[in-house]
C-alpha cells in the first residue's frame, strides 16, 4: 500500500501546487489580499506534501548496519512536521483574522468566489484520492488533514464571498477563517501527539504491560514473566520484548515460540523478542 499512497500524495501535490499558482495569480489580478494570503496557505500545504513524498523515499531505503530497522521513522517525523505546520498555520490564521477585525481589508467578492469554487473542486478531488489510501499510514493521514484544511478553507471562502456580495460585511472573511482554524486544530493536535508518542516509544494504545505480563505468566510452562516492553516502530507495526522463566520440567526452547504466538494473536504484535532466563535471574536484570 505504500507505493499506492505515494502515488496519491504525488497527484495531490501536483494539483495543489497548480492551484496555489492560480490562486496567487487571481489574487494579484483582482487585488484581493485574502486570495493572496490563502495562496500562501496552499503553498505551505504543497511543501508539506513534498515533505511527505521525500519521507516515502527515505522509508523505501533498505536497512543498513547502523539503522537496522530501516528508515521507516522518517515517515513519523514527516507526520509530526505536518501536524506542527498545521498548528503554526492555525496560529497565523487566527492572528491575521483578529488583525482584520481592527483593520478591515477590502475583499473583491466575485473573484474570491470564482477562485474559491475552483479550490473546492481541487480539494474534494485531493481528499477523495487520499482517503482511498491506507488509513494506518500516519504520513498519508498528515497529508489528508492538510487537504481537509484546504477544503474547509474553500468552503469558508465561498461562504464569505457570498456573504460579502449580499451584505457588504467584510468582517465575514476573518470570522469564517477562525471557524475553519478551530475545525483543523483538533485533528492537527492529535497527529502531533500520536507522532510524539511513537518517537518516545510509548506503549501502543490498548496494551497494558502489567496485564500482558500476567497473561504470559498464565501460559503453560512459564513460571515468571517480566520486563515487558512494547512500542510502535512505524504506523501500525508494533514490536515487543519480554523476559520469561521456565516452569520446572518445561522445555525452555519451546517458550519463545509459545509467547510470540500469544502476543501476535492477542495484541497484533509483529516482531517479538523473548528472552528465557534461568530460575531466580529475572528480577536481577
Amino acid at each position: 500500500m505504500t507505493d499506492g499512497n505515494e502515488r496519491r500524495i504525488r497527484f495531490v501535490f501536483v494539483i495543489t501546487t497548480l492551484y496555489a499558482a492560480l490562486q496567487a495569480l487571481g489574487g494579484w489580478l483582482s487585488g484581493s489580499l485574502a486570495l493572496i494570503a490563502d495562496s500562501g496557505h496552499m503553498v505551505s500545504d504543497a511543501a508539506a506534501l513534498l515533505l511527505a513524498l521525500i519521507a516515502y523515499r527515505f522509508a523505501a531505503r533498505a536497512p543498513d548496519h547502523r539503522r537496522t530497522y530501516g528508515f521507516h521513522r522518517v515517515r513519523v517525523l514527516a507526520a509530526l512536521a505536518n501536524g506542527a505546520a498545521l498548528l503554526l498555520l492555525v496560529a497565523w490564521i487566527v492572528w491575521e483574522a483578529f488583525s482584520r477585525f481592527y483593520t478591515p481589508v477590502e475583499v473583491m467578492a466575485m473573484p474570491m468566489l470564482i477562485v474559491a469554487s475552483i479550490g473546492l473542486v481541487v480539494n474534494i478531488v485531493g481528499a477523495l484520492v487520499l482517503n482511498a489510501g491506507n488509513k494506518g499510514d500516519s504520513n498519508l493521514r498528515g497529508a489528508f488533514l492538510h487537504v481537509i484544511g484546504d477544503l474547509l478553507g474553500s468552503v469558508g471562502a465561498i461562504a464569505a464571498a457570498l456573504g460579502i456580495m449580499y451584505t457588504g460585511w467584510s468582517i465575514l472573511d476573518p470570522l469564517l477563517s477562525i471557524i475553519v482554524a478551530l475545525l483543523v486544530v483538533r485533528s492537527a493536535w492529535r497527529l502531533v501527539i500520536e507522532s510524539i508518542q511513537v518517537l518516545l516509544q510509548a506503549t501502543p494504545r490498548g496494551i497494558d504491560p502489567a496485564r500482558t505480563e500476567a497473561e504470559i505468566r498464565a501460559l503453560p510452562g512459564i513460571a515468571e514473566a517480566g520486563h515487558f516492553h512494547a512500542w510502535t516502530l512505524m504506523d501500525d507495526r508494533n514490536v515487543a520484548t519480554v523476559h520469561v522463566t521456565p516452569a520446572p520440567e518445561a522445555d525452555p526452547l519451546a517458550l519463545p515460540a509459545l509467547v510470540s504466538e500469544h502476543l501476535r494473536r492477542r495484541h497484533k504484535l509483529s516482531h517479538i523478542t523473548v528472552q528465557v532466563d534461568p530460575p531466580g535471574q529475572l528480577n536481577a536484570h
